[in-house]
């Protein structure tokens, strides 16, 4: 190839060769980037495997690595402005990744004897089948975490997903690895929301409080049978209910002392008595054990004739 000066670029150097195929699309530190950001966790930087999961901020990390990060509670804790955002599991949203019938992995370039294709992606566009490599922009749906290209959305424009079914929004489409711009925005919606949720939080937890706070002196008041009635029944040490009733006497015209329990029985208490009375009579009368079940001698049968009622 010969010597070139070093100021003459990379691209010059090597030519349009087929063996360099990525040099046709970008520079080198374009491709690094690209591969860093759409291959590799960007909390761990371990290689993409899944579950594969998704901040809200369209960043790519292993789901493993986001829950040793969350676990991990040492003082010493290095803070790591990738996930610096991430609070809890729930502010991740874990993809439903279609894969690449055409990618081998890394059986090709186990050797050493073949190229590797630093491009060539594992997962693609269920919809339009482009591959997500970086080249082509890429969402995911916050309900779901169904993935799909920017073009499948725009061209096959519908209020559920293509995929699942679920219905979305606008705001629920998060652009994976976007520009500044994008993540600006996706960093804005993502504040709003969380200040939703956290009011909406504060609203339930009131009306709990209000709720139970109705249910406190509706508990320790008396019923409206007990603050209106003028009659208390009070049991006595034989189990038998008597009505204390306040009467006005008819003598001197005083109201009689509140409390004070009229040993005299009325007619309403011996009638009840009566009742109840006749109720346990009616009820013992069931049973053959009653005087009113037993026969008299006249009445039973001879013995040559005993049957079951002879008693």
């Amino acid at each position: 190839m010969g010597h070139y000066h070093r100021d003459i670029p990379l691209r010059a150097a090597l030519g349009s060769h087929s063996e360099f195929p990525w040099l046709e699309l970008a520079p080198v530190d374009k491709v690094a980037e690209l591969v860093a950001r759409w291959f590799y966790c960007a909390l761990s930087q371990e290689k993409l495997r899944r579950p594969i999961v998704a901040c809200e901020l369209g960043r790519l990390y292993n789901k493993d690595a986001i829950i040793e990060y969350l676990l991990d509670k040492s003082p010493d804790k290095t803070p790591m402005e990738s996930a610096s955002h991430i609070k809890s599991i729930k502010n991740v949203t874990e993809l439903q990744l279609v894969d690449n019938p055409a990618w081998c992995g890394d059986k090709e370039s186990i050797k050493g004897d073949k190229y590797d294709d630093l491009q060539a992606a594992r997962f693609i566009c269920p919809v339009v089948g482009l591959e997500m490599n970086g080249r082509h922009r890429f969402c995911f749906l916050r309900n779901c975490g169904c993935v799909f290209s920017e073009r499948a959305l725009k061209e096959i424009k519908a209020e559920v997903c293509h995929k699942c079914g679920v219905p979305f929004q606008e705001e629920d489409v998060i652009v994976l690895n976007g520009n500044k711009e994008d993540v600006e925005i996706l960093k804005k919606r993502m504040e709003e929301r969380r200040l939703k949720s956290k009011l909406e939080k504060k609203s339930k937890k009131g009306k709990t409080a209000a709720a139970a706070a109705q249910q406190e002196p509706s508990a320790d008041s008396p019923g409206p049978s007990k603050a209106k009635s003028g009659k208390d029944c009070v049991n006595s040490s034989s189990g038998e209910n008597r009505q204390i009733i306040f009467t006005k006497s008819s003598e001197n015209g005083n109201p009689s002392v509140p409390g004070k329990v009229n040993k005299a029985p009325s007619s309403s208490t011996k009638r009840s008595i009566a009742d109840s009375e006749d109720k346990s009579e009616a009820y013992k009368s069931i049973f053959t054990t009653h005087s009113s079940a037993k026969r008299s001698k006249e009445e039973c049968s001879n013995w040559v004739t005993h049957t079951a009622y002879y008693f």
